[in-house]
Order: structure tokens, then sequence, then C-alpha cells
């Protein structure tokens, strides 16, 4: 791999999960390692989870965030093994959840607080959850989706756009009768595909304020260090480097994160405009790779979702 070449270094949020997922990888090692080392800090066999578990148990929204973290730090962890560079990154960002990754990566956060982070995130946002859906909309300008949205908020009813993860692909959280009425609405309008989402509650939507009050205290808890690399942050889409880096700030903008919207296609727009067009996604599947060159054409999304790709792409 050419040695000046950047690229973005991406890791994806809830929904990548699934029993068996780290199968793809082989025998690696590292892999395994790295789940025993996260599996030691919360005394719980995440790797008997993640290999043999029940999809109940690997979706709640508990068992997940440590998984998904742990697993997208493996990958990374075996890319750098590997022969991967990091002075070939030119920024790291997260969707959702993954900033916690992104943020591992970038050795802003310990990848020890990062699994106690993720697990209480995870933890207060099961308890705060109840009662809420989510949807995705797909095939509606995304300007018609927030309109449709607000006509329902003005009735008195939450209903919120919440991850913006494509022109044309919005995810809405509120509460179950208010997402009923909206994804009626946007059919109305044109939509092609207004689907219910398998998720314990409205994420990222105003009704998880409260859960984001109660994780702040554990939020301030935590040290924080100036990256190694600069992220782009999910609530703002600033760009945190070593030169401006306010721990603060960054825990102020990972507690909004939990009520805010994921603004994942202005995040990707940013990334290009650095003159980057290589997005590699760390983590099994592909969901980031796929939406790259949906959220700017100049893109070229890769997916290191096993260990052939990632070998062939180093």
């Amino acid at each position: 791999m050419n040695d000046t070449k950047k690229f973005a270094a991406v890791f994806p949020g809830q929904g990548s999960q699934s029993v068996g997922m780290m199968n793809a990888y082989g025998d690696a090692e590292i892999i395994k390692s790295t789940f025993d080392e996260a599996g030691e800090i919360l005394k719980l066999d995440l790797w008997q989870m993640v290999s043999n578990g029940s999809a109940d148990e690997l979706s709640q929204t508990i068992n997940t965030q440590p998984i998904l973290l742990t697993a997208a730090v493996a990958v990374w962890r075996l890319w750098k093994q590997l022969g991967g560079n990091i002075q070939n990154i030119g920024v790291v960002a997260g969707h959702s959840l993954g900033e916690y990754s992104a943020m591992v990566a970038a050795e802003m956060l310990d990848f020890a607080d990062a699994v106690l982070l993720v697990r209480k995130r995870g933890e207060i946002m099961q308890e705060f959850a109840k009662g809420g859906a989510m949807a995705a909309i797909l095939g509606l300008d995304n300007s018609a989706i927030i309109q449709n949205c607000q006509n329902i908020l003005a009735n008195g009813k939450v209903v919120e756009a919440v991850n913006f993860n494509a022109n044309g692909q919005v995810v809405i959280a509120g509460t179950a009768d208010a997402v009923d009425e909206a994804m009626a609405e946007c059919k109305k309008s044109g939509a092609k595909i207004c689907k219910k989402l398998a998720v314990s509650g409205p994420f990222h939507s105003s009704l998880m304020q409260p859960a984001a009050e109660k994780f702040k205290e554990f939020l301030n808890s935590v040290t924080l260090k100036s990256p190694k690399i600069p992220l782009i942050n999910n609530v703002d889409v600033e760009t945190i480097s070593a030169e401006n880096f306010d721990a603060a700030k960054i825990k102020d903008a990972l507690y909004r994160q939990i009520f805010k919207p994921v603004r994942w296609v202005e995040i990707m727009q940013k990334v290009a405009a650095l003159n980057i067009n290589e997005v590699l996604e760390f983590a099994p599947g592909k969901v980031l790779a796929g939406l790259a060159k949906r959220c700017d054409s100049s893109l070229k999304g890769i997916s290191l979702g096993d260990a052939e790709s990632l070998k062939n792409y180093l």
C-alpha cells in the first residue's frame, strides 16, 4: 500500500451484530485475545456470546454495545498486526456507538475504559428505551422525511429524523404511534420502503435525554487523551485533533449524541472534502462501506469484513 495515501477508517454501530460474525477472520489469535480482554473487564464470556449465543441475547443493547466495540477494536488490531500503517489514516469516524471504537483507534480512549463505558451506555439506554420505536425510510428525499416528522410533532406527538445514513436513507424514531403515523405519511409522499427496525427503543431521539443525563456521570469519570488521528464526531460533525483537543467539550458531545441525530451523510461529505476517497470499514459486515458512495460520489467504501479482504487490501 502506498505510504503517502490517506484513507478514512470507520466503525459501525448497532445493527451490525450477528452470531458467528467473527468466524470471518478465521483463527486469528488477536481477535480471540481482544474478546478475552474485554470479557475479563466485564466478567462476561463475550466470546461465547458472539460465537455460540442466541440472537436475542446478542441483540440486547446492554450486550450489543460492548460486543460491537470489541469486534471493531479486534479487527483494527488485526489490521495493524498484518502491516496496516496508521500513518495512512487521515481521519477516523464511527456511526453512533462506533464513535467509541473510533476513539480507541485514535488513542483518545483506553480500550478498558471504552468497554466499561459502552456497557454502562447500553445498560442505561436499555433502561430508558421502553415504549419507543424506530423505522427506516428509503427512497424519499431527506427534507421530505424531516417535514413529515415535523408535521406530526406539531400535533404534540414525538417522532424525529435521527440517523441520516445516506441520501434517501433516513431512520426515524419516537413513540410507537407517532412512528407509525410518520411511516404512513412518508409512504404517501413517495417513500419506496418504510420498515420498522428490530430495536428496543427510540435511540437518538429527544426521548432519550433522561438516559443521557444518567450517563453523563459515568462519562465524566473517564480520562480522554489528545487524539493521535483526527476524529470527526457524530453530533456536531466537528473534526477533533491534537490542536483543538478539549476533553470537556468531547464528553459533552458524547452526552448529546444519545439524544441527537447521527449526521453520517455530512461526516462522509467532510471526509470527501479532505480529499480522502477511500473509506475502510473495520468490522464484520459492510454497512458503512455500502453507504459511502451514496453520501458522496467521490468516495469508495471498502469492507474489511473478513480475513481475506484485510489481506487483499494490505
